[in-house]
């Protein structure tokens, strides 16, 4: 019997069939679907205290935003083996107690996308035509057609930063209108890219000195935050015009400003802000800035979608079904766990070390080997952790262990697994190969010792050792004398303190200083700004730095 069979079997066992509560506003259809399976109780406007009394009634509850399972109500739910999420978000639900207890977390990931994608074409069109502008001043009592003269979409080039799921289908209504798309996204296949028709920017320079509009469909990441700031703005052609339904701190909001002053760019349209709600934004007023109240998400279909295939998950989790967006996944067994769990760690680092280091504009394939004993299991929960590690920070929606292959099929990235159970000079080895064209990065690490310790053995075709830590720099340089003392002394100048280090060079080279290579990691007890690895890699020899933190 199955996890979810199991859960079924249990609540048939406390009295019939299972109970499920809907604890805030959704669709009927939703609502139609739980009850075709289960006695459904509406707990609409119910307080915080009445939910803790009665939550221990219920095999399943499905949410919105307002209600927050946090880990004492999850405490008191003692049947409670099901939580939908009616909408992409799960930050008010305590995801860690609920897997402690064998609940599944399920989301509606895709309820929303349609609706962005269509809001940023109606934000688009406004802007060419200066709807809304228009729209004031004739309801204003003027009859001014001359002022309010726009442009054409036919032909125009969109750029779009962020090619997952709504970036593409906005690709997809703007060729519609006979736009040319470029868009820039480093995580998608070029297959995916050639489907649609769209070309693929090799960096967001390229992107940024073709378009004549702008959207932004980026993650919400410390790596992405004022993404769109003076410097992207001044690559950009004259009288660009942007346009952001994403997430408000993609753009330096001060930098846009200026950059509209200035007539750099022609105009804008802000559906989303760094702080929200807001109502005395420096852009309000503005005669070429268009805004709405972040309405990205705000249908009644996407309403009644998030309610109803968040519904589905319940249905699911509850019957033995397959949870299709759970955010978090029950336990595997403890005799797979003993061997597998603690590779776990060690293959979401090697994907996230060799994305970093793939010099690739797209990532076409993604080859994991499993060599050892851990060739004899299951290893699809370790390319799981493979995938993690290079996805999460770069999609729209949080990857998680159950999305993250279908968000890679959604990319176009193809992921190959391969196991075999002979191997040289460790008990086990992990390998992940990153391909983007013709070109390819593999990365290899074992684990070693009592603790299972994660080592890294090769990067950039050297081979060494050295234990992972949390915050891992990476350098190839040209082989030659002093190499390390210089980045031991800029290090030392900034304040980072070096935990190890560890060389790798051409295993057969017997001389040094003629154009061989050598690759150093180095790792510290914080993170390494870009700032400092922009500075080494500026020494001569140097040839490529990279600073992350797993």
């Amino acid at each position: 019997m199955s996890d979810t069979e199991s859960l079924s079997a249990g609540a048939q066992a406390n009295g019939g069939r299972p109970r499920v509560l809907v604890a805030e506003k959704i669709g009927d259809s939703g609502i139609d679907l739980l009850r075709a399976s289960f006695d459904v109780d509406l707990g609409v406007g119910w307080s915080r205290e009445e939910l803790a009394e009665r939550i221990g009634d219920y095999d399943g509850i499905l949410i919105r935003s307002a209600t927050k399972l946090d880990a004492e109500l999850i405490g008191r739910a003692g049947r409670l083996r099901a939580v939908g999420r009616a909408g992409v978000g799960v930050d008010n639900v305590d995801v860690d107690a609920a897997t402690k207890r064998g609940i599944v977390v399920a989301n509606a990931p895709q309820s929303n996308v349609i609706t962005a994608a269509e809001h940023t074409m109606a934000l688009l069109l406004a802007l060419a035509r200066n709807v809304p502008q228009a729209h004031a001043s004739l309801t204003g009592g003027k009859w001014e057609r001359s002022k309010f003269s726009g442009i054409e979409l036919y032909e125009k080039t969109l750029g779009i930063l962020g090619f997952g799921r709504i970036g593409q289908l906005v690709a997809e209504r703007a060729r519609a209108f006979g736009m040319h798309v470029i868009a820039y996204d480093p995580y998608i296949a070029a297959e995916r890219y050639r489907e649609l028709s769209v070309e693929k920017a090799e960096s967001s320079d390229a992107l940024y000195g073709a378009a004549d509009f702008i959207t932004l469909h980026l993650p919400n990441t410390p790596e992405t935050k004022g993404w769109l700031d003076g410097e992207a703005l001044s690559k950009c052609k004259d009288g660009v015009r942007v346009l952001n339904v994403a997430r408000g701190p993609l753009v330096v909001d001060e930098d846009l400003k200026a950059a509209i002053d200035s007539g750099k760019v022609g105009g804008a349209a802000l559906d989303v802000f760094t702080t929200e709600p807001v109502t005395d934004h420096p852009l309000f007023g503005y005669p070429n800035v268009i805004v709405t109240p972040h309405l990205g998400a705000s249908t009644a279909e996407a309403t009644d979608r998030a309610g109803y295939q968040a519904a589905e998950q319940v249905v699911a989790a509850l019957t033995g079904g397959v949870v299709t967006s759970a955010v978090n996944v029950p336990a595997i067994s403890p005799e797979d766990m003993d061997v597998l769990g603690p590779f776990m760690f060690l293959s979401r680092a090697l994907g996230r070390i060799a994305v970093e280091i793939a010099e690739g504009s797209s990532i076409d394939l993604l080859r994991t080997e499993f060599l050892g004993r851990i060739a004899e299991r299951d290893t699809r929960l370790l390319s799981i952790q493979v995938l993690l590690g290079v996805l999460r920070g770069h999609t729209e929606e949080e990857v998680n262990q159950v999305n993250a292959p279908a968000l890679a099929r959604e990319r176009g990235i193809e992921v190959v697994e391969m196991k075999r159970s002979a191997v040289r000079d460790y008990s086990d080895l992990v390998r992940v190969t990153v391909e983007s064209g013709d070109e390819s990065v593999l990365v290899a690490g074992t684990l070693l010792g009592r603790r299972n310790r994660a080592h890294l053995l090769e990067v950039w075709g050297q081979r060494f050792n050295i234990q992972l830590e949390d915050h891992v720099t990476l350098f190839r340089y040209r082989d030659m004398p002093g190499m390390i003392g210089r980045v031991g002394t800029h290090f030392g100048e900034h304040g980072i303190n070096i935990v190890s280090a560890a060389v790798g060079r051409q295993p057969d080279a017997a001389d040094v200083g003629e154009g061989l290579e050598a690759v150093m990691v180095i790792t510290t007890d914080a993170a390494v700004p870009p700032a400092v690895i922009a500075e080494i890699v500026d020494l001569d020899g140097f040839e490529a730095g990279r600073a992350l933190t797993l």
